[in-house]
């Protein structure tokens, strides 16, 4: 038995670390009602959320986040959805691999976690994906996940899939919206420019900060 599987280093890390850094006295629903007032692109702001290197698609510790494209016009409400939208087209690039692997359609896709409590985030990644999400009664996916296959072992149901559909419930459901996924398809490949071009400035600020 395998699993095909993308990592994101810093997914809701980015969010995270963000706000402590530039709005610790916002709560995550004040920083991110402004920012669902801001068109998709924020603007022609971009972010890159490599903030501890990264692993899909691009295996490099060096790999630095940064923001592309401000200017005086961008306020927190802009580089707040920058976050979110740079977090959501990192997780495309590994949906994208997945779609290459040949592994059949994708029908769904199911969000569990601290991230995917922010009903503007759920929208963005749909409307990124162009996929129906749902989201799942569990706010730490690997720790249920790891009670339900305890669960198994210890007999209390008879499978992972068994132990799933008794106990897994689906409590949201999003689905694109047309425009958005346009104007997303427009943006997603000046994202996919940026590692490639910032590349040898994060391998010589490796190197320096190494020295």
């Amino acid at each position: 038995t395998w699993h095909l599987m993308g990592v994101m280093l810093s997914a809701a890390g980015s969010l995270q670390w963000y706000r402590d850094t530039l709005a610790p006295e916002q709560s995550f629903e004040a920083l991110l009602a402004p920012a669902a007032e801001i068109p998709p692109g924020a603007e022609g702001l971009l972010f890159l959320p490599y903030l501890t290197g990264e692993r899909t698609p691009y295996p490099d510790p060096l790999a630095r986040a940064c923001f592309v494209g401000l200017t005086l016009r961008h306020g927190l409400p802009h580089m707040t959805r920058a976050v979110l939208e740079g977090v959501a087209f990192g997780l495309r690039d590994s949906m994208e691999l997945i779609k290459q692997a040949g592994l059949g359609e994708i029908r769904q896709i199911r969000l569990s976690g601290g991230g995917a409590r922010s009903p503007l985030w759920r929208q963005i990644l749909a409307d990124v994906l162009n996929q129906e999400l749902v989201t799942v009664n569990t706010t730490e996916g690997a720790a249920f996940g790891a009670a339900l296959l305890a669960g198994v072992g210890a007999g209390v149901w008879p499978s992972v899939p068994e132990a799933c559909r008794q106990v897994v419930q689906i409590v949201d459901r999003v689905v694109p919206q047309a425009d958005e996924v346009a104007a997303y398809e427009r943006l997603y490949p000046l994202y996919r420019q940026l590692y490639p071009a910032l590349k040898p400035t994060f391998d010589a600020i490796g190197a320096m900060t190494k020295s």
